[in-house]
């Protein structure tokens, strides 16, 4: 080889890599300049001072959060923040006092990091359920227990049977039970292994069933039964404390994504409000739906989501026929009018849960979308119906990296990831990430390549002579 060849090459070889690396710098400038408006934007509820205002409404609305920070917001019907706490690690269900629509009770969690009497193994948690009074301030604890781990360790959901006792959405034993808050005396109790095979569901014995909802069914066909939610079975079912679990009333299957996958916060409507209904939000599908019970089945009979919607944890139907919904990664509480639009919206940085005071606990004055005629919008509908595919770089990317990682796992890396992270910045991010692993392989390619380093490996065929 010449000295004038091998020097064109070496030419022709910094320019592809020189127009490479003009590639990837604008790859990531294009990356820098999605995230950084983002990263800017400071929306954060972890302290009173940052919470936001909300849109008037005609009721107090309360919204709990349990991911990095843990809090409970009071709105006014003004939207003005009238109660504000964040003492707990982490807060779940809340529902008004049957006496006083501005006192709840709630369940929430605190995380403990040192070993001490309460905790040999540290994180261990303390569960508490807790009376507060929205207008004096003060809180009341109802009843508490302290368990041996904090993650998969908590209580999500309680729900007042009568004056002394309550029912238990316990994640931690995989159980339900119904305790006396006065003598602190467990009277009836569901174990999900009784009816469930531990090879099925999450990892035994760490997060299996994760049961975060339960209801005591007041009235018609199911009066005096509790519905459960086994989120990692994919699965609302119903018990009779008497008989146990009614097969022929499960709604959902397990691995049976279709229909509903990791769902959270189901909410029975019955027969005197067009039921039997079952609102729930399908965390993992990024919808909220609701199935109506006719001929021995359960049939979908309205869902909803949008572009923004990223695994909502409640959906409440409303006296007025609207849905309350908190949606985690959409990182907003939303009211959605009967024709599928959003009426009202507060941002707030994880909910977990939505409450309207004056309406009753969660769905308990609400009809079924059957009965109001609710009409079902989801993001692909929506923009067929407009004549508009919606393409942009973002929703592109955002499918494509929807398409390739598994939809619990970007749930997951969202939760623990900026407040500000949504499906397009974390498309985004991933983007970022790819491109930059792609440069810097190239780069170390090309360095030993000029250095004249090669590989060979170890083991090589022997050719016959």
């Amino acid at each position: 080889m010449t000295d004038r060849s091998y020097l064109s090459r070496r030419v022709r070889s910094a320019l592809s890599r020189n127009r490479l690396r003009v590639g990837f710098v604008a790859v990531l400038l294009v990356v820098v300049a999605v995230l950084a408006p983002a990263a800017s934007d400071g929306l954060s509820t972890a302290s009173e001072t940052d919470v936001p205002n909300a849109p008037p409404t005609d009721n107090h609305t309360v919204v709990t959060e349990s991911g990095r920070a843990g809090t409970i917001t009071a709105y006014a019907p003004d939207g003005e923040v009238v109660y504000y706490n964040n003492t707990r690690t982490k807060y779940f269900d809340v529902d008004p006092a049957a006496d006083d629509p501005l006192t709840v009770e709630y369940t929430a969690t605190d995380t403990i990091h040192s070993e001490g009497p309460t905790c040999n193994d540290p994180p261990c948690a303390r569960n508490v359920i807790e009376r507060a009074n929205l207008e004096t301030g003060e809180v009341e604890v109802l009843y508490e227990r302290y368990d041996y781990k904090e993650t998969a360790g908590e209580w999500h959901d309680m729900d007042r049977i009568n004056d002394t006792h309550v029912l238990v959405a316990d994640i931690v034993s995989d159980q339900v039970f119904i305790v006396d808050t006065e003598t602190e005396v467990v009277e009836w109790l569901w174990d999900a292994q009784s009816d469930f095979p531990v090879d099925g569901g999450g990892a035994y014995p760490g997060d299996w069933a994760h049961i975060n909802d339960v209801e005591y069914i007041e009235e018609g066909t199911n009066a005096g039964r509790v519905m459960v939610s086994l989120r990692n079975q994919d699965q609302v079912v119903f018990i009779d404390p008497e008989q146990g679990l009614q097969k022929n009333w499960t709604l959902g299957a397990e691995n049976d994504y279709g229909v509903m996958f990791e769902q959270h916060n189901p909410d029975y409507i019955p027969e005197s409000r067009g039921g039997p209904a079952v609102v729930v939000a399908d965390s993992e599908n990024g919808r909220v739906q609701e199935f109506q019970r006719e001929d021995g089945e359960w049939t979908r009979s309205w869902e909803w989501s949008d572009e923004q919607m990223q695994w909502p944890r409640d959906a409440d139907r409303l006296p007025n026929g609207n849905t309350l919904v908190t949606d985690t990664h959409g990182n907003r509480v939303m009211e959605i009018a009967p024709d599928g639009e959003i009426e009202w919206q507060v941002e707030s940085s994880l909910p977990y849960e939505a409450e309207r005071l004056e309406t009753g606990d969660e769905s308990a004055g609400g009809h079924s979308a059957r009965q109001l005629d609710l009409e079902s919008q989801t993001a692909t509908a929506d923009e067929d119906e407009d004549g508009d595919d919606g393409f942009s770089v973002l929703a592109t990317l955002s499918d494509a990296v929807d398409s390739i990682v598994p939809h619990r796992v970007s749930n997951g890396i969202l939760f623990i990831s900026p407040v500000w992270m949504g499906r397009s910045e974390f498309a985004a991010a991933a983007v970022g990430l790819l491109a930059g692993f792609a440069w810097v392989g190239l780069e170390i390619r090309w360095r030993l390549h000029d250095g004249r380093i090669g590989f060979r490996l170890p083991i090589y065929r022997q050719r016959d002579d």
